[in-house]
Parts: C-alpha cells; sequence; structure tokens
C-alpha cells in the first residue's frame, strides 16, 4: 500500500480522505492557503505544508506550489478530493509523468469525459441514450439559434468545459435566445476558461439520477443510484438512496448499459455517470471522474468505504469488489449544510462559529471539518459539512434526518439546517412529489 499520500483539497473532503488514510495505516499531507493553517483537515494530517495565499488560483489550485509541496514531503499520490484540481486533466499529466499516482483515472480519461460533447458522443456510442441537441461546441449565434429552432423551445445552453450550473442558461422562447447565448458564452469564460457552448433540448419536469461505479482493469461494478432532484439553481441540496421513483427493471436497465460503457472506455477508479429521467425514459447528462459530494449516501445502503475503494484501485489497478458484493439495504439521505442565508437569497454568510453541537445517533452520521470558534471563510464554496441518516426504509430516514437537524446546532453564523427541516417535513418531499425544477418554480424558499 502507499505509504503516504498528500490531499490536494481542504475542508470536509480532506478529512474524509485523511480518516480513510488513517484506516490503511498511510501518512498524510494536508496543503493548505494562508486562511487555512486552523482548518480540521490541517490539524487531523500528519504533515501540512502552505501553498500560498487565499486565492484559489494562488493556493489550491496552484499546481507549481503543489508539486513542490509533494516533492518536499515524498508523498507518493494525491487525492484530489473532488472540486479544484479533481478534474484538470493537465494536473493528473504532470503527476503521471512524474511517477506520482493520482488518485483517479488517466488523464485521458479525464480529458476525454471532462469535455461534455466528447463525453455524450462516446456515451452514444457505447448504447446509452442522451439528450437531442448540438452534435459539438457552437459558436455563431446563428448556427445556434437555427439548431434550437429545430429541437423546439425551452432549450439549454451549456458551457462545454464545466458545470455547476455555471455557463448554462434555459431559453425558453427566441425572443430572448440572443441575450441568453451571450450570456452563456460569456459565463463559460469566465468560469472555465472556455467559452464554447453547446444546445440541448430543456426538460420541464425532471428527476436528476446517477449511478456510482468503482471500476479496475479486472472489472466494473455500480454501487446502485442516487437522486439528486432537489436542486436550486442547478446546484444540489438534498440526496438519497435509492430514488423513491425507479423500479427494479428501469434500475436493471440503467445499470447494464452504464457498466458497460465505463467497462469499455477503460475506465479506473471511481465514477459518477449522471442521467435525466423523465417520463420513464432516461437520457445521459455527463460523467464525474471523480468522487461525489453525495457519496456518503451510498456507503450508507452498501456499507462499501469508496474513498478506500478508490485508494485501493490507485494502488493495485484493481477492484476488489464483485457485483454480487454490493448489496443494498435500507435507504439513506443527505443534506448538504451551507454557511448561507436561504432568506435572503442564499448570501453567504462568513464568520466565527461561537457554538457548535452536531447530532449523533443511530445510523447517523455528519462529514465535516467545522468546530467551535472555526472562523468560516468567504474564500471558498459556502458548504460546512454534511448530515447522512439512514433508515430500513423512507419514512424513517426522512424522521431520523428531521430527528437529527432538530439537534444541529451552528451559532455565530446562518446555515441553511432551517431550510431543510421545511424541506423535509414538505408535503412533496414525503410524497417523492417533486423534479429539479421544483424549489425554483413553486417559491419553497
Amino acid at each position: 500500500m502507499f505509504k503516504k499520500i498528500l490531499i490536494a483539497n481542504r475542508g470536509e473532503i480532506a478529512v474524509r480522505v485523511i480518516r480513510a488514510c488513517k484506516e490503511w495505516g498511510i501518512s498524510t499531507v494536508a496543503i493548505h492557503s494562508d486562511v487555512d493553517r486552523e482548518s480540521m483537515h490541517v490539524k487531523l494530517a500528519d504533515e501540512s505544508i502552505c501553498v500560498g495565499p487565499h486565492q484559489p488560483s494562488n493556493s489550491y489550485l496552484n499546481i507549481p506550489a503543489i508539486m513542490s509541496a509533494i516533492e518536499l514531503t515524498n508523498a507518493e499520490a494525491v487525492h484530489p478530493g473532488y472540486g479544484f484540481l479533481s478534474e484538470n486533466h493537465r494536473f493528473a499529466k504532470i503527476l503521471e509523468d512524474n511517477n506520482i499516482k493520482f488518485i483517479g483515472p488517466s488523464s485521458k480519461l479525464i480529458k476525454m469525459m471532462g469535455d461534455k460533447i466528447e463525453a455524450k458522443k462516446i456515451a452514444k456510442k457505447h448504447g446509452l441514450p442522451v439528450i437531442e441537441g448540438s452534435d459539438g461546441g457552437v459558436s455563431n449565434i446563428n448556427e445556434a439559434k437555427k439548431i434550437s429552432q429545430k429541437i423546439g423551445f425551452p432549450v439549454l445552453i451549456k458551457a462545454a468545459g464545466g458545470g455547476g450550473g455555471k455557463g448554462m442558461k434555459i431559453v425558453h422562447d427566441e425572443s430572448k435566445f440572443d441575450e441568453l447565448f451571450l450570456a452563456a458564452k460569456s459565463e463559460a469564460k469566465k468560469f472555465f476558461a472556455n467559452d464554447e457552448v453547446y444546445i440541448e433540448k430543456f426538460f420541464q419536469n425532471p428527476r436528476h439520477i446517477e449511478v456510482q461505479v468503482l471500476s479496475g482493469k479486472n472489472r466494473t461494478v455500480h454501487l446502485h443510484e442516487r437522486d439528486c432532484s432537489i436542486q436550486r439553481r442547478h446546484q444540489k441540496l438534498i440526496e438519497e438512496t435509492p430514488s423513491p421513483v425507479l423500479n427494479n427493471e428501469l434500475r436493471n436497465d440503467l445499470f447494464n448499459k452504464t457498466v458497460k460503457m465505463v467497462s469499455q472506455i477503460g475506465y479506473e477508479g471511481a465514477g459518477t455517470v449522471e442521467f435525466i429521467y423523465e417520463d420513464g425514459k432516461f437520457y445521459f447528462l455527463e460523467m464525474n471522474t471523480r468522487v461525489q459530494v453525495e457519496h456518503p449516501v451510498t456507503e450508507m445502503v452498501t456499507g462499501i468505504d469508496i474513498i478506500k475503494e478508490q485508494i485501493w484501485i490507485a494502488f493495485s489497478g484493481n477492484t476488489a469488489l464483485e457485483q454480487k458484493d454490493v448489496v443494498p439495504r435500507g435507504h439513506a439521505i443527505e443534506c448538504r449544510i451551507n454557511a448561507e442565508d436561504a432568506s435572503k437569497n442564499f448570501q453567504p454568510s462568513p464568520g466565527k462559529i461561537t457554538m457548535c453541537h452536531q447530532p449523533s445517533g443511530f445510523r447517523t452520521r455528519v462529514d465535516g471539518a467545522i468546530y467551535q470558534g472555526y472562523k468560516v471563510t468567504p474564500f471558498y464554496d459556502s458548504m460546512i459539512c454534511k448530515l447522512i441518516c439512514h433508515g430500513r426504509n423512507r419514512q424513517e430516514a426522512i424522521q431520523r434526518m428531521v430527528r437529527s437537524l432538530d439537534e444541529f446546532i451552528i451559532e455565530g453564523i446562518t446555515t441553511t439546517i432551517d431550510l431543510h427541516k421545511t424541506l423535509l417535513n414538505h408535503n412533496k418531499f414525503l410524497k417523492s412529489d417533486f423534479n429539479v425544477t421544483w424549489l425554483d418554480k413553486d417559491k419553497v424558499i
């Protein structure tokens, strides 16, 4: 096994990786910016090294500084977590060229699946249904308009080089097309340094379903699906597994096609294949070549530590799992806790945590990096922790989550805990009568 791993990330995912490494007996190196010296991941790691000032471009995205940290600490491998450099094929290639193991797929595969247009072509080639839209990137506004007219409005304009709701615009009718097309290109350039966009048919009432996979040279296995349909502005708030709207026939068809594609492209590591689901049909959306924020719900129902499996695949090239080893039990739900004020249009709420009491109890898990006295900075993503609850069925998982949210106390900053209480008790959530547009359309918040 690896002797030392550097975690090229921060916050709760860095803490999560450090814990998995400790269980393998692996030494850990934390990197941090100048404002993160007192962060939990720095305190838990065996070694830590500052890689620059608070701006991500000068620290957590600073490849030369991170490479220097690897050299100084003699780390053998790098775990990128999610976000930052986790899907940066250039970083993965630099590590490959320096004989440092990137805990993830090859740089070639990251590049291939990170290009949303190329990924769509690959999915189609391997038998996955894809969303009707442009065959590739579109830069000419008149060409884009013709494609949209052929598909029929509403359409979705999406950045080819990224996700997370950035560079994404819904066009409901032709009168707004020019304005929104230019706005999408501008955002894409700003956030991904690539103004290429593509056009897709926009679904009015879709669910967001994704399949977790673990793949090695020897085989690919799926860890069943997650339903991530509680979203605001294309960003996930609550995830659960299994999906309340699928039957076993739909599941098995989806799993078989997903495993076939992932296996045939020679993928190695943990990955997630995401789909739009509407009117009983699935459409390929994208593949994330990293661990997902919502991976704990899958761990809770399968009993499989996805991070440890990632590390093992990176070390050995193979997955130790067989499909028969994956036996999901019960239902799990995750609530993302953000330092935001939902009543003020989700305005960020940085500051010092003056009181912190985290819930515990039967089948209750908190993945986080906060503590009493910790200062939440305004410089990074506002998610500060995740609350995950497991039950024998969906009803019990919801009841346990509501109980746990009631126990969760964070003072000094505003968080989304109260928002989650509202959502978990809402009649539409209880009946699973929702889709990705629910919160934005119904103004629940």
